[in-house]
């Protein structure tokens, strides 16, 4: 037997107790853990330790560091989520509709688990607990494969939810970390249809692309964030700048960050200055088209085609001027990812157009791409934002870790 097929066993064994958990089960397991994380703060932050001390003997970045690294604030914050998702309302046992048919038939339609989730993700290991917190209170089973360059935190942070269930009397197994991170045993993962239910990628466009294409677990597409800000003729160009520098200063490292910068030509002697300005404390590196350089100088880098297709992650961003919202709506067409999209813009006809338009999960006017977080459209934490349209689409809190089923009541019917 193998190393995954252990692990999906043991899942679906835990599945049939976790899904039939009361409300009040559940929350008692995500309060202890809350009480636990913070007990260990000062061991999590020694494992963490190892794996910022690993990465960057590894040459990692210092903004992929940031997306390592845990801290007694980010540590509270997971346990706040976990805590969060207490006081939101248990999606489990749902009634969605029903109906009482001609022959006299009751049908109902009620929310339950997926069942046994696997989510293969990167690099943050706050995903290790909200994945699992999530799961716990949707009613479903968790087997998580985080990176090798989270494996120290991942596997303290495990071990401490797993010993939270068992006070709370659950198989620890409810939730399991693959901690085999060979590519070998990905691979398994993304085959185990006789145990994992939903497969959930969180990560990078490469990482998402490899599990697309070789998983056989049905997959939703969740993270690459190529976000483009269009900032409109109309525009009040001090929250422009405002939005722009939010949106890629603020956490550059995460998916819902700017990456590009759409400005419409009227506006754009005034504005990109103001912009560029902004982004000196950051030291952001501007790529931008032949009249980006003309306006900003030799600051600007030249921006080649791949630019514009690219989720930088990064003090980056790309600029480009257009001449008009339809121009920018087909570039963002092209190039977008379908995570995020802004307009800026005081015409309300534009802002309409942008949001018609414009096909991704989430499209803001005037307010920053940044709030594309479970969290703050008040869903607790997320286990990712679905990039696809089936079988959900952005942010992805409890709700979306269910399916539906049909209660059939009768009295001896038959066809």
């Amino acid at each position: 037997m193998g190393y995954i097929d252990e692990l999906g066993q043991k899942a679906v064994q835990a599945k049939r107790r976790i899904a039939s958990a009361s409300t009040g089960e559940k929350n008692a397991v995500l309060i202890k853990i809350a009480q636990i994380l913070r007990e260990n703060t000062d061991f999590i932050l020694e494992e963490n330790e190892k794996d910022i001390a690993d990465a960057r003997q590894n040459g990692i970045t210092e903004t992929m560091v940031d997306r390592l690294r845990l801290t007694e604030e980010r540590i509270e914050g997971i346990a706040d989520a976990c805590l969060q998702l207490v006081n939101l309302e248990d999606p489990v046992g749902e009634v969605l509709e029903g109906s009482v048919r001609p022959n006299g038939m009751r049908i109902t339609k009620v929310r339950v688990p997926l069942g046994v989730a696997g989510i293969i993700y990167e690099s943050r290991p706050n995903v290790t607990v909200d994945a699992a917190a999530l799961c716990i209170k949707s009613g479903n089973a968790a087997v998580l494969r985080g990176g090798k360059e989270a494996i120290h935190s991942n596997k303290v942070l495990m071990g401490l939810m797993q010993q939270a269930l068992r006070e709370c009397g659950f198989a620890g197994e409810t939730v399991q970390l693959v901690e085999d991170t060979s590519r070998e045993v990905a691979t398994e993962m993304m085959r185990a249809n006789e145990y994992i239910d939903v497969l959930i990628p969180r990560g990078g466009a490469g990482l998402i692309q490899a599990i697309v294409k070789n998983a056989t677990v049905p997959v939703i597409e969740t993270g690459t964030g190529n976000c483009h800000l269009y900032v409109d003729e109309t525009a009040d160009l001090a929250m422009a700048v405002s939005i722009a520098d939010n949106g890629k200063t603020q956490r550059p490292s995460v998916c819902n960050a700017l990456e590009t910068c759409l400005v419409h030509s009227s506006i754009a002697k005034k504005f990109l200055p103001e912009l560029a300005k902004a982004f000196e404390a950051h030291q952001v590196e501007i790529r931008g088209c032949e009249r980006t350089k003309e306006i900003l100088g030799e600051s600007v880098v030249l921006a080649a085609e791949e630019d514009y297709a690219t989720e930088f992650l990064d003090y980056i961003m790309s600029i480009k001027v257009v001449d008009s919202i339809d121009e920018a709506i087909e570039h963002i067409r092209k190039y977008s990812t379908g995570h995020s999209e802004c307009i800026v813009t005081n015409d309300y006809n534009h802002a309409e157009q942008f949001q018609k338009e414009v096909d991704s999960a989430c499209v803001y006017v005037n307010c920053s791409t940044r709030f594309t977080d479970g969290g703050e459209f008040g869903l607790g934490a997320e286990i990712g934002i679905s990039t696809q349209k089936l079988h959900v689409r952005g942010p992805m809190g409890l709700k979306e870790l269910t399916t539906q089923k049909y209660l059939i009541n009768g009295t001896g019917q038959i066809r």
